[in-house]
């Protein structure tokens, strides 16, 4: 993926904004810290797979916008596409894939963000995490590969590869091996319970057919009894409808006895209550007379009861008339403390600034010191201004000579650094020639045999040809055959027809018929058997061709390695030509440096000015110390400039407290005179007065009031005995008509119960006459119940049994099922068990880093040899031998590991021993080889690269290692993007990309 152009438009910290990436190899993106260059990249990401840094998906719009859109617009394999993404605030992304044509962009955009997602993926073939490990490499993230153990190193490389989606593809064939071992061994047990029931079987035959006659002659039994109980039964119902028609009547009897014993004792009480009322009715002269004088009592006590309410109310409002003076009084004097409280206050406050005043003589003399030392400070400030951009340039000299110094000894280090390998290369040089030689007369010998190895490949596709044709005409022979073998089989029945026709056939024409159609039978057989000849030679040079193929192809095998070490052994000895020319540059340009260093005589324009600040310092002779005690003796006089101010306030207090003071002596005589005013001439009090007068007119007496009550109380039975008289006029007349009645009803009863008599007695004979077969029917209805009882038993264990034998069918059934199934979950169980080893870290997993390792090496060595100038070589190891102290050859084993081993013109050293230099160069690489790796997996070429691996934390011999590596692989990519904040590396890349920030959003300036 090449960029082309990329527009924003309110993309977080930018408003609008266009970089166009053409003609741009290598740049670096510049900028302060939050200007918004990272913000460029995830523009990108954010464009093609809709990824950010951002929690929510509408933050991403810039702040007080509603919408936002990035149009980015690359190129793949010779075609430009556009990618456009916008987002709505609140809503969802819409997403828009167009490709370039002669006639403009056309939409390629599916139904939909996710069927859009799709084919983007499909064109770029890379997704956002193969994208930010490949090519986008982050900050810090160079050496992480090499400082990790080895078994971290493998986890590092199995997460880029995408390999932990085997871990849970393990995890799972784990689980499911468990549960099918669970259930193999819950089927075991199931199974060896189930055999112990299925050997009831015979035993259960036997007690079934012995309980079935056992029922057969208890039912018999049981039908001759149930015979003789219905026939005494009905004898039985006869009897009890004569004892229920005698209960009856005997019933109706004792109701008609009752029934005139209630009238005989209701016509007695209506006797005796008659007499009581004509008592009562004798006494109406007494009655009337008591309840008249009752009625004037009543009277009375009303009287009274008025004007007790009318002293109860003009008591209560005394009262509230009291309670209302005595709150008047009581507010005034609360106000009366508190004015004499505030005087008192005053008069303590005058004590207090009295003794303030009292020490103004000693706060002035401290006024005259702090006046003194304002002045020595005031000074001392003066020349610290004038000293202070002095000591400043000072310092920026003093660490511009320690720069100069500095990369004067870096520059000394790499020449001698270069030297060294220049040295090492000469003296290699007759070696190199002689192993470019061999290595090219294998490479010549194996091109023989790669053109002898395709002459046989497309041999083999054209024996594969052949037999495809041959297969597609013998299943056409074969579908013939198969139409003749049918009208021979047609033509067997005596009134067979013409299969062309239709028509019936004499018998000269159906011979005809049969004999051709024989013969094309035994022609198509014969053409297949000379096919399935052709097909099995076509076979078997196939074979042959394959096993050459095989053979070649193995002797091929090292084609590609010795092709590059041999690109690696032309370049070391290319290197080696120009290297005594270079030793003599290196000597003299070591020689200076080396007196610079010792004499000191770099950067002579800054240490004339240094030299001149320090002269000027002498003559101005500042002193921070001086400067310090100066200040402090001005924070020691100060307690005397605030105790001033203390006076000040004190004389402005006390004149206001002394035109205070009389005002309150005032107020507290008004409102002693007040208190004394309310208790006699307010309003309260006078009318407290008057309603004390009318409570003595109402003249109210409680004892009175309570004698009349007595006597009212005692009175009150003449009320009771008036009512009494008054209900006795009313009954009596109704009482006499009563007991008319009751006499007339008495003698009905006594009619109408001789009757039921007489009939009771015919009831008796009759009972008498039948006889009562009570106790025969008990007798049987008990054997009966017996017999019943037996037979629910009998028929109750029958049903036991032929559940039992059911059960024992089904169990039979369900053995040879779970026979079944224990079979399929023991041969899921170690097909699970296969598939977890396969999956898991020494499986599959393990066989892809094997697979994928030779080719991360190869590529890392390829870059490193042209960083290093075909130095160093890298080798992974995945596998060392592992023995314990007393272990000998025979039980020592193989530990898997990812070892690292780094070799040089010295021989194989630890990563640690490098310097940084070298062991920069060795990370980058493989970082570098990784990425390339994982987009290749991807199916995607790397032609982009963005770099941020942090600047900021470089010293300046890092950054010049990081530029020069950059710049030795710019010639594999397309675009090269760097990201820093650091100006002095501007100067360093081809094109500049700079990012500001405004009051506007985010600016960009691209400077080529």
């Amino acid at each position: 993926m090449i960029p082309v152009q990329l527009i924003l438009k309110n993309f977080l910290s930018y408003r609008d904004a266009t970089l166009d990436f053409r003609g741009l190899h290598t740049a670096c993106i510049c900028g302060s810290n939050g200007a918004g260059k990272s913000s460029l990249l995830e523009a990108i990401t954010w464009a093609i797979w809709g990824e950010s840094r951002a929690t929510a998906e509408d933050d991403v719009i810039h702040s007080g916008a509603k919408e936002v859109r990035v149009d980015f617009t690359f190129q793949i394999n010779e075609h430009k596409y556009r990618v456009i993404r916008t987002r709505v605030r609140g809503a969802s992304s819409v997403l828009e894939l167009q490709i370039e044509t002669p006639s403009g962009f056309r939409a390629l955009t599916g139904k939909g963000v996710r069927a859009t997602q799709d084919l983007i993926l499909e064109h770029i073939k890379l997704d956002y995490d193969t994208f930010i490990n490949s090519a986008y490499l982050r900050q810090g993230r160079a050496d992480e590969f090499m400082l990790k153990r080895p078994s971290e190193r493998k986890e590092i490389l199995a997460e880029l590869l995408k390999l932990n989606q085997y871990d849970d593809l393990e995890e799972r064939a784990k689980e499911s091996s468990r549960q099918f071992k669970a259930r193999a061994e819950e089927l075991e047990r199931s199974l060896e319970s189930i055999k112990i029931q299925l050997q009831q079987r015979e035993v259960t035959q036997a007690q079934r057919a012995e309980l079935e006659a056992e029922l057969n002659q208890l039912q018999q039994v049981q039908a001759f009894e149930n015979i003789q109980l219905q026939s005494l039964q009905v004898v039985q119902h006869q009897r009890q409808n004569w004892e229920q028609q005698l209960s009856f009547v005997r019933q109706q009897y004792q109701n008609l006895t009752q029934d005139g014993d209630r009238l005989q004792q209701e016509y007695a009480a209506a006797k005796s209550q008659l007499a009581d009322l004509e008592t009562i009715l004798n006494q109406e002269t007494e009655i009337k007379n008591g309840y008249a004088q009752y009625q004037s009592l009543q009277s009375q006590e009303e009287a009274f009861a008025a004007k007790f309410e009318e002293y109860t109310r003009a008591t209560g409002l005394r009262q509230q008339k009291q309670q209302q003076l005595t709150k008047q009084i009581h507010e005034i004097e609360r106000q009366l403390q508190q004015v004499q409280g505030q005087l008192a206050a005053l008069q303590q406050q005058e004590q207090e600034i009295q003794q303030t005043l009292s020490k103004s003589g000693e706060v002035e003399a401290g006024l005259a010191q702090l006046a003194a030392a304002r002045r020595r400070v005031h000074q001392l400030d003066e020349l610290q201004m004038q000293v202070s951009p002095l000591l400043q340039q000072r310092q920026n000299l003093q660490s511009q000579l320690h720069r100069v110094e500095a990369n004067l000894k870096a520059r000394l280090e790499q020449l001698q650094t270069t030297e060294n390998q220049l040295q090492r290369s000469s003296r290699r040089q007759p070696q190199l020639q002689q192993a470019v030689m061999e290595v090219g007369i294998q490479i010549e010998q194996m091109e023989k045999d790669r053109v002898y190895l395709q002459r046989v490949q497309e041999k083999g596709h054209e024996r594969r040809h052949f037999i495809e044709r041959l297969q597609a005409q013998q299943r056409e022979y074969e579908r013939f055959l198969g139409e003749l073998d049918q009208k021979l089989q047609m033509l067997r029945n005596p009134d067979a027809i013409c299969p062309l026709c239709e028509r019936p056939l004499d018998e000269h024409h159906w011979n005809r018929v049969v004999d051709k159609t024989k013969t094309e039978y035994q022609d198509t057989e014969g053409q297949l058997w000379v096919f399935r000849e052709q097909m099995a030679v076509s076979d078997r040079e196939i074979q042959l061709l394959r096993q050459e193929y095989r053979e070649i192809s193995q002797k091929l095998a090292a084609y590609d390695t010795l092709r590059e070490q041999r690109g690696q052994l032309a370049a070391q000895l290319e290197s080696t030509t120009d290297a005594e020319q270079q030793l003599q540059q290196l000597a003299a340009e070591k020689q200076y440096l080396e007196r610079s260093l010792q004499v000191g005589d770099y950067a002579p324009v800054q240490q004339a000015e240094l030299r001149q600040l320090e002269e000027y310092l002498q003559q101005l002779n500042y002193n921070e110390q001086d400067h310090a005690l100066a200040r402090s003796e001005v924070e020691r006089w100060r307690w005397a400039e605030i105790k001033q101010g203390q006076i000040k306030d004190a004389n402005k207090r006390l004149a206001m407290l002394s035109a205070r003071k009389p005002e309150l002596q005032a107020q507290i005589a008004q409102l002693q005179t007040k208190i004394q005013q309310e208790q006699t001439d307010s309003e309260c009090a006078r009318q407290i007065a008057a309603l004390e007068h009318h409570i003595a007119e109402i003249g109210y007496s409680s004892d009175q009031h309570n004698n009349i009550r007595m006597a009212v109380r005692q009175n009150q039975v003449w009320q009771l005995r008036y009512q009494q008289l008054l209900s006795a006029e009313q009954q009596y007349p109704q009482l006499q008509t009563r007991l008319q009645e009751l006499e007339s009803s008495i003698a009905d009863r006594l009619t109408e119960r001789q009757k039921l008599a007489t009939q009771i007695d015919s009831i008796v004979q009759q009972l008498a006459q039948t006889a009562n077969p009570t106790e025969q029917i008990q007798v049987l209805e008990e054997q009966l119940q017996t017999r019943r009882r037996q037979l629910d038993e009998q028929i109750a264990k029958l049903g036991r049994l032929e559940q039992l034998a059911h059960q024992l069918e089904t169990l039979q059934t369900q053995y040879e099922q779970q026979q079944q199934q224990l079979q399929a979950c023991k041969r899921e169980y170690r097909v699970y068990q296969e598939l977890a080893q396969a999956f898991g870290k020494n499986g599959i997993q393990a066989l892809m880093i094997e697979n994928v390792l030779p080719q991360l090496e190869a590529e890392t060595n390829q870059l490193l040899s042209r960083l290093s100038a075909n130095q160093l070589h890298v080798q992974f190891i995945t596998q060392k031998s592992g023995r314990s102290g007393k272990s000998t050859k025979k039980n020592a084993k193989l530990i898997d590991t990812l070892d690292i081993l780094i070799a040089d013109a010295r021989g194989t050293r630890a990563y640690e021993t490098y310097s940084g230099g070298e062991a920069f160069r060795i990370n980058f690489a493989i970082r570098l080889a990784l990425a390339k790796l994982l987009a290749q997996r991807a199916g995607a070429a790397l032609q982009l690269l963005i770099v941020d691996e942090g600047f900021g934390t470089q010293d300046a011999e890092g950054c010049d290692r990081l530029i020069a590596a950059i710049n030795a692989i710019a010639s594999d990519f397309a675009c090269i993007l760097t990201v820093t904040h650091m100006p002095h590396l501007k100067e360093a890349f081809q094109a500049r990309i700079e990012v500001n920030k405004t009051q506007q959003g985010s600016q960009l300036h691209l400077l080529i």
